[in-house]
């Protein structure tokens, strides 16, 4: 059996970030929020988004399909990441902490996409 959505780690931890690149994007000014701020807000927040619509599919292959689609939102964040940096934006700091979490993200992502309509109990 599955298990809910808010328990699974991916899920979770696509949630976490997204919160947290929030926060970070909330404290820039105006221009840099509506240029670069938007697009990494929206590009994080797919993340999680395209993980639970995956989810609520029934057949596993859409699963599959959305889980990609999330897995490119996640590339696409570490583009806007490092343009971040690169503007002087983030703190090296920050910018060192969202790239590991981004990594560690995108490991449990390939992990999780090539778990989906695995049966454990059989090993097709």
């Amino acid at each position: 059996m599955a298990l809910p959505l808010d328990e699974i780690e991916v899920y979770q931890r696509s949630m976490q970030l997204g919160e947290l690149v929030w926060k970070v994007v909330n404290n820039w000014k105006y221009y840099s929020q509506s240029t670069i701020g938007k697009q990494l807000v929206k590009s994080v927040d797919s993340i999680a988004a395209n993980i639970s619509e995956g989810y609520g599919r029934y057949f596993y292959k859409e699963n599959r399909n959305f889980c990609f689609y999330a897995r490119g939102s996640l590339t696409e964040t570490k583009t806007w990441i490092v343009k971040a940096k690169n503007r002087n934006l983030i703190s090296e700091k920050d910018f060192s902490f969202l790239i590991r979490e981004l990594q560690v993200l995108h490991f449990k992502l390939n992990n999780y996409i090539n778990s989906i309509g695995r049966n454990p109990n059989n090993d097709e």
